[in-house]
């Protein structure tokens, strides 16, 4: 990927967690996809459960690290990347393979696992990019 994943300090964590009726406190879920009715547009269905994936870092390897475990949970239970992207972004994922659509206000995009791996091979791929947050939304 053109970094070096060592540094000093070598704690690198991850959350992995899943939301929904059933698991957790629905409420908590229902708030926190409440402001999204985009995305029951864009997929054509409202997503019922999340698995969140997150990293406790901030560095490169941290955005790639994130993405390709996104990508991996997908590749075992399916479902739809929710990525946050920054400023002028939209544009650049947009023509990326495995996009479904881009939401609210352009600062999230839809997409696969195939999204993930095309956008974390992309050059501007954490310029900076992908916030260390992505959201497998399942139906």
């Amino acid at each position: 990927m053109g970094f070096n994943p060592q540094r000093e300090d070598w704690r690198r964590p991850f959350l992995v967690y899943l939301m929904g009726p059933g698991v957790g406190d629905e409420n908590i879920f229902d708030a926190e996809h409440a402001d999204e009715p985009e995305v029951e547009a864009i997929l054509g269905f409202r997503p019922t459960h999340a698995v969140n994936v997150s990293a406790g870092c901030n560095r490169e390897i941290d955005h790639v690290a994130t993405a390709l475990l996104t990508a991996a949970v997908m590749d075992v239970i399916g479902g739809v990347a929710n990525v946050e992207l920054l400023d002028e972004q939209a544009s650049v994922v947009a023509g990326l393979p495995g996009v479904l659509g881009i939401a609210g206000d352009d600062w999230m995009a839809l997409g696969s696992a195939e999204f993930l791996r095309a956008w974390v091979g992309h050059p501007a791929f954490r310029r900076p990019s992908l916030l260390p947050h992505l959201r497998n939304a399942t139906q």
